[in-house]
């Protein structure tokens, strides 16, 4: 009988502290799943977004993630290809992992490389052409809008 008061004062004891601070519940909310995926599995061949032409890879992280409201891709732009010119909607980030672009921001050109994070803000215009020898290898991360998930 000792027992089970002790082990009710120690549930009063992890109890009441949670209960003070106006939590109605003792039971954690549910943790959302976790995931891990590689990119050989996400990788599809398409041709460059907006319009840009030739040929990239494109790995669509976490796509199918239930209510995940962020973006996060790699594209792989291939000799030739590029991100057709466009005008931005909302904030996007392109991060460059590998190889030699030519970003077209405003109008204004300038030559892009490895370790270069360009911020795109809605409103602007910008467009990304590869360059050189080696695959333009970027990051793409930006908020998802209510609606499609294509780009």
């Amino acid at each position: 009988m000792l027992r089970i008061a002790v082990a009710g004062g120690v549930c009063l004891c992890l109890l009441l502290p949670r209960l003070s601070r106006g939590g109605s519940s003792p039971v954690p909310p549910l943790q959302a799943s976790s995931l891990i995926e590689h990119d050989t599995v996400v990788a599809t061949q398409q041709p460059g977004p907006h319009g840009g032409g030739g040929k990239t890879t494109a790995y669509s992280f976490f796509a199918r993630a239930p209510d995940l409201q962020l973006v996060f891709r790699k594209r792989a732009l291939h000799p030739g290809a590029a991100i057709g010119y466009h005008r931005q909607e909302e904030d996007e980030i392109y991060y460059i992992v590998s190889g030699t672009g030519e970003l077209t921001l405003n109008g204004a050109r300038s030559v892009v490389g490895p370790g270069t994070a360009i911020l795109t803000r809605p409103g602007s215009s910008h467009g990304l052409r590869q360059v050189g020898p080696d695959d333009l290898v970027i990051i793409v991360a930006y908020q998802q809008s209510s609606g499609a998930r294509g780009r």
